[in-house]
């Protein structure tokens, strides 16, 4: 079952980090990845492995994607903001995919205070992406 990511961020280290817009960021994508939920036997004697499917936005070549970064004990860090998924990512990952934010909200994303931040959180349609995979890039030079 999928889960709300606006109880997640209500979580006192996740809201803090939402609160400050200077704890915000955006990283740009042309697609992202996640990897199949089962591991696939490709015939070739080796152990079967997981196939990456490979996410893209068909209304914008290159998207943002919603982050948050801060200065840690081991420098500085980053993590992606995640919200419930879409139709399209359903099937490879069931509770969650990146928050990838419409090119209108990318400021609002930046300078926003927190309760309409939150609102940003939203799966991307699933009829502006489309998906490729599973690919097996470890195993493509050897057959």
């Amino acid at each position: 079952m999928a889960y709300d990511e606006r109880k997640k961020l209500g979580l006192p280290q996740w809201r803090r980090l939402a609160e400050n817009p200077a704890n915000r960021c955006l990283v740009p994508l042309t697609e992202y990845c996640e990897w199949t939920p089962d591991k696939r036997d490709l015939g070739d004697g080796k152990p079967p492995l997981k196939g990456e499917m490979w996410f893209a936005c068909t209304d914008q070549p290159v998207f943002a994607v919603a982050e948050f970064w801060q200065h840690t004990k081991a420098g500085r860090g980053f993590t992606m903001v995640t919200c419930d998924p879409n139709d399209l990512v359903v099937p490879v990952h069931l509770k969650a995919m990146i928050t990838v934010l419409q090119s209108e909200d990318q400021d609002r994303w930046l300078s926003c205070p927190y309760d309409k931040v939150v609102k940003l959180q939203r799966p991307y349609p699933a009829d502006r992406m489309t998906v490729r995979g599973p690919v097996f890039p470890t195993r493509r030079d050897e057959r």
